[in-house]
């Protein structure tokens, strides 16, 4: 395939500065010498760039792109339903894609979450759930219970609701007052145990690490003691938080927070925009850790990225109260369900079955550990950590003592350097100094052991010149 010639590459860059407003972008980079990167195809895991240079996807587009790019038959499945209907409002009125979407989801979620309420994004799916949260006490006579609590440095999303529910205060701060009545609790980052313990726990071994994993899910239940619990709806966690670097959960931590929520009647809601839909190896986060929750948010994996859609799944004691005559849940979007979104779901949900990628995932995720943890032989990579295909790479000034970047030597080394300096060796991935410096991994699905070593040998030799500028 032809990629852009110089003068319509220039066009391109031209039209871009003058008219594109880029998200979480500082425009000022992009002046008459640096240009926008500009990608115009994929085609399995790779990207390629307006010159025609290939870029491993190391990222899945944004933790999105499940079953990889250029699945001409996703485009055919949307093309399909947009001749047959191209649009229809989820408003008192169905239609047969978000029908067989709904019932598919509900058959892979685990328990008896049976209700799909759709959405067009993650932030949607978090923001329709509180408010689903809300409403859901008000009809059960508990009106007081309105607030949240979420976990540090968690990521949650962008819109006023979502963001108040985010745990990272620099992203916070331009967008106050925010929505009242959050709380965050301490994450599970269980490299950090004995800093957020303040040195009660330093996790050394298995047994230490579950001491931890319960020590952060009390703080739930002290959370909602102190905010009182007659005015706590809802309890939101990721499977494997993101944010920060990939922290996954200690052993027995979601149990003793099914057992907290259970106690003060609070629902636990599963944040599962990034971890849904086979990044861990199943369907949903949830079943992976075994855990119950009352409402999973999702969205991305869900089309892998090929149209816009989220879901709310909820479980049918959540649903029951609305099933009153005169009930409603005075919520919706105008392009929740889409017909076309649902139709491309549904197709990518068939590719799922039809290439068992899920066990893909799960026969290769020791794999995909096992060679990123080669980098722990450098002296800027302190930890490797997260599940699946799902992974952060947390870099420090000094292992030993586990010292950390100051915020300005971070930003010249992850921004300044690293982040550039990867996606010039190939690699289109992650440096994020949200809480700690990390570099965030999250490949499509049908990525191998071969992709996993080029990915890892970009990273050293990136960051075996980061460790030389220290």
């Amino acid at each position: 395939m032809r990629e852009n010639t110089a003068e319509e590459s220039a066009r391109l860059q031209s039209a871009a500065k003058d008219h594109l407003w880029l998200h979480f972008t500082q425009h000022g980079t992009y002046n008459d010498d640096v240009d926008i990167p500009m990608i115009v195809r994929g085609e399995g895991i790779n990207l390629f760039d307006d010159r025609g240079k290939k870029y491993i996807d190391g990222l899945g587009g944004l933790f999105t792109s499940q079953v990889g790019h250029g699945r001409t038959e996703l485009g055919q499945a949307a093309a399909e339903q947009a001749a047959k209907l191209e649009f229809m409002p989820l408003w008192s009125y169905a239609h047969p894609a978000a029908v067989q979407l709904a019932e598919r989801i509900a058959g892979y979620a685990p328990g008896d979450l049976n209700r799909v309420f759709f959405t067009n994004s993650g932030s949607e799916s978090v923001e329709t759930a509180w408010k689903l949260a809300k409403k859901y006490f008000k009809l059960t006579g508990k009106p007081g219970k309105h607030k949240v609590i979420s976990r540090s440095t968690a990521y949650h999303g962008t819109t006023h609701g979502a963001l108040s529910i985010t745990g990272i205060a620099g992203l916070k701060q331009d967008f106050e007052p925010l929505v009242p009545s959050t709380i965050q609790v301490s994450n599970t980052n269980a490299y950090r145990a004995k800093e957020l313990t303040a040195g009660a726990i330093d996790v050394t071994d298995e047994q230490s690490l579950e001491r931890f994993g319960l020590w952060a899910a009390d703080q739930i239940a002290l959370a909602i003691e102190n905010a009182g619990p007659d005015t706590v709806a809802a309890v939101y966690l990721e499977p494997v938080q993101n944010a920060g670097g990939c922290f996954p959960p200690p052993p027995g931590y979601f149990q003793r927070v099914r057992e907290i929520c259970d106690q003060y009647d609070v629902l636990l809601v599963s944040d599962e925009v990034i971890c849904a839909f086979g990044r861990l190896g199943e369907m949903f986060g949830a079943t992976h850790f075994d855990y119950q929750p009352d409402i999973i948010t999702t969205a991305k994996g869900i089309t892998s990225g090929y149209s816009p859609l989220g879901a709310v799944i909820a479980t049918d004691r959540i649903m029951e109260p609305f099933l009153t005559p005169g009930a409603m849940f005075g919520h919706g979007y105008t392009f929740g369900g889409h017909p076309v979104s649902a139709a491309v779901a549904l197709k990518n949900l068939d590719i799922f079955e039809e290439e068992n990628l899920l066990e893909h995932v799960r026969s290769n995720a020791q794999t995909f550990r096992s060679t990123l943890e080669k980098l722990l032989d450098l002296p800027i990579v302190g930890d490797v950590r997260g599940e699946g295909y799902f992974y952060g790479i947390e870099l420090v000034k000094d292992r030993a003592t586990k010292e950390s970047f100051t915020a300005e030597e971070s930003k010249t080394l992850l921004h300044g350097f690293i982040s550039n300096k990867l996606f010039e060796e190939g690699l289109y991935c992650r440096a994020d100094d949200r809480g700690d410096p990390v570099i965030q991994l999250s490949p499509p699905l049908i990525a191998g052991p071969a992709d996993f070593a080029e990915i890892e040998q970009i990273l050293r030799n990136v960051l075996s010149q980061a460790s030389a500028k220290l």
